[in-house]
Order: structure tokens, then C-alpha cells, then sequence
């Protein structure tokens, strides 16, 4: 498993401008292969979101951000204004995952302190 995490600073009072159009995007992540899940947080402090995004492996997530969906998924509005400066991008392969029914661990997971290149940075 492989998780992807934005966490955004949006502005004072533009919460619910940020959460709105959040809810009127179109994700396109329902077909991308590799896709578990997605999750938009909000923080208990003012202004404090993550956007949480779950996937098979690293690749499937390297695949989506050089697909069409991730193009046309980011295309849909600009957040100027909204936000207090560009998103800090996490990137996390899980290491132990434990839900109701079981406690897995991923042996094959690449070593610590692996650096990645995202596409466009």
C-alpha cells in the first residue's frame, strides 16, 4: 500500500469556499488502476486540510499522476486565493497495515531515507 498526502493552508474565512469546491470536482480516480481510496481531511485547526489518497503500490500512483485523469482532475478551478501557499506533499509506503480483520507487513517495501522525483518537480 502507498499513500499520498497534501496537507493545504487555505485562508482565514475561505473554508468553506475550499471544502465547496472540493465536493463539486469531478476526482476521475474511480477508473485509474491502482485507486483504493481517497479522502479530503479537515484539521482541527483553522485553515488545516489533508487530501488523503491510498494506492496499491507506488506505481499505480506514479501511473495516475502521468495519466488523463490526474490532468483532468487538476484542470477544474484554480484554489488562488484560497490557499496560503502551494500544498506540502507527503509520500508514504506503508510499512504495517492493520484493519478489523488482519495485521499485515510489507517485507517487500523499499528501504528508508528513498528518495522519489515527482514528475513536474
Amino acid at each position: 500500500m502507498f499513500v499520498a498526502m497534501n496537507r493545504f493552508r487555505v485562508a482565514a474565512d475561505r473554508e468553506a469556499d475550499f471544502e465547496q469546491m472540493w465536493k463539486e470536482r469531478e476526482s476521475y480516480l474511480s477508473d485509474v488502476p491502482g485507486f483504493v481510496q481517497f479522502a479530503l481531511l479537515r484539521g482541527d485547526n483553522a485553515g488545516d486540510y489533508i487530501s488523503h489518497s491510498v494506492w496499491q503500490d507506488r506505481d499505480a500512483f506514479l501511473a495516475w499522476m502521468r495519466s488523463d485523469a490526474f490532468v483532468r482532475g487538476h484542470a477544474q478551478g484554480s484554489l488562488a486565493g484560497v490557499l496560503e501557499g502551494a500544498p506540502l506533499v507527503g509520500l508514504y509506503q506503508a510499512i504495517i497495515v492493520e484493519d478489523k480483520e488482519r495485521r499485515t507487513l510489507d517485507e517487500s517495501a523499499p528501504e528508508p531515507h528513498r528518495t522519489m522525483k515527482l514528475p513536474g518537480h
